[in-house]
């Protein structure tokens, strides 16, 4: 009998293939069909899901030196059995070497595509040469070819590595392509509208191996060794915390609300920064949540009851069609947490790495330009707007904002300090563009600009 973790992780994997549904939705609604499925199970498969993700061109680099089938002809699902496999062999070395062939031989033999016994043979020849071989196979030298020794030994695409060894030179990029591939903490912000930092600390301590207090975000906390489902417990179910890394914590800083602001939330999603928002706001005011799928503000309006939240109203609308004219100045502050290509949070979703081209830029380019002129109009006079993406790359970062002003000569970019001056000294520069590394800071990667509406 396959491991049911094992089978999960499979079924996951194939699952991205065939979709764009996320990474973490994909896993929730396995385990949601799986509720008796006991922790340690729940953990072992979503770390054979994100190590496979993190480290799969070099367990490809492994496997095209071990078959003599080429790795694009191989049935895509008994690829990913075989990557599930090599990846507990050179990586979880308290797994048994026999548990990981063995399970892989009968992965195979269960496959949808009733896989022929040739094939299972095949998955069972290539882990059992990689058992022996794996290790032995040199990776490409960097001083031959540094972007193919950096996209196979640190597992990025090399569209991606080429890109940043020319933004970033050669040891920098070296320094966040291994920062993309750690495991990062789980990080969360207390609710201060029911709890305190260290009053949530204090609850939170029986519940995880390790916690520490987040260095930037005042409310934040990082947490390791979680023992059980976050979604389990009482602290979580009391509404004392929400999940959010501590960038993304950071970026509500920047917009800054005040209590009593009108605020728009433009692409709200589930709702992560929109909590934060009214919670700096101390519940008073009023924020408007957009976002164009109903699942999605669903999930939020049940993320603000549990944080006994009020102030928020929900909008289900597709920002890239036109705004009601009756909306023009009537916002404070407006936050565009715009679409974008995620390269900035790839160590939280390293099937990003997978999924993006470097043409997707351009796309995504255009429509982040639009959103933030659409969205521009609906700002009073002295208000503000930030923009904001996960991604490290200047097309979605200081090309959108070049853009917009030369078009805009109603808008500035806000360089005075917010209420939370030792961020701004941290994090924005002297033109005002706020930015976050991974490698830098052991947070996501974030760029964001604070622009101000002023008289032209």
């Amino acid at each position: 009998m396959v491991a049911i973790s094992r089978q999960i992780a499979l079924r996951v994997l194939d699952s991205l293939n065939d979709s764009n549904v996320t990474l973490d939705h994909l896993l929730t609604q396995a385990f949601e069909q799986r509720p008796r499925m006991i922790q340690p199970d729940r953990a072992l498969a979503t770390e054979l899901v994100f190590g496979v993700l993190r480290w799969r061109a070099r367990l490809d680099w492994v496997i095209q030196h071990l078959s003599k089938t080429p790795i694009q002809k191989i049935d895509p699902q008994i690829l990913n059995i075989i990557r599930l496999g090599l990846y507990q062999i050179l990586f979880l070395s308290r797994i048994p070497v026999s548990a990981a062939v063995n399970d892989s031989v009968e992965l195979a033999k269960l496959a949808k595509r009733k896989a022929p016994i040739w094939v299972v043979r095949f998955v069972n020849a290539v882990l059992r040469a990689a058992v022996r071989r794996a290790k032995e196979i040199p990776l490409p030298d960097d001083a031959d070819d540094p972007v193919a020794a950096f996209a196979i030994g640190e597992s990025h695409p090399s569209w991606m590595v080429k890109r940043w060894i020319e933004q970033l030179g050669m040891e920098e990029t070296r320094r966040l392509l291994k920062a993309n591939n750690q495991i990062p903490s789980v990080t969360v912000r207390a609710n201060t509208l029911k709890a305190s930092r260290e009053r949530l600390l204090t609850s939170l301590k029986p519940h995880v191996r390790k916690i520490n207090r987040t260095g930037f975000a005042p409310d934040g906390l990082a947490l390791r060794g979680l023992g059980q489902a976050i979604s389990k417990i009482p602290a979580f179910k009391h509404g004392w915390f929400q999940v959010q890394d501590e960038a993304a914590q950071l970026i509500t800083l920047l917009l800054d609300p005040r209590p009593g602001d009108a605020v728009l939330d433009a692409c709200a999603g589930l709702g992560g920064k929109t909590g934060h928002i009214a919670q700096v706001m101390k519940d008073s005011g009023h924020v408007k949540a957009i976002d164009q799928h109903a699942w999605k503000l669903r999930s939020l309006k049940a993320s603000m009851a549990r944080l006994g939240i009020s102030i928020v109203s929900t909008w289900r609308h597709d920002l890239l069609s036109p705004l009601p004219e009756n909306l023009a100045r009537s916002f404070d502050k407006i936050l565009l947490d715009a679409p974008c290509s995620g390269l900035g949070v790839i160590r939280r979703n390293p099937d990003i790495k997978w999924k993006k081209r470097e043409h997707d830029l351009t796309k995504l380019q255009k429509e982040q330009q639009h959103l933030l002129a659409s969205l521009a109009p609906l700002v009073r006079m002295g208000g503000r707007i930030v923009y904001c993406v996960c991604s490290l790359e200047p097309e979605e970062g200081e090309g959108v904002v070049e853009s917009f002003l030369k078009t805009h000569n109603d808008f500035v970019i806000d360089r005075t300090s917010t209420s939370h001056f030792e961020i701004d000294q941290h994090f924005v520069d002297q033109s005002g563009i706020f930015r976050t590394l991974p490698h830098k800071d052991d947070i996501d990667g974030f760029f964001a600009v604070r622009l101000k509406k002023v008289t032209p």
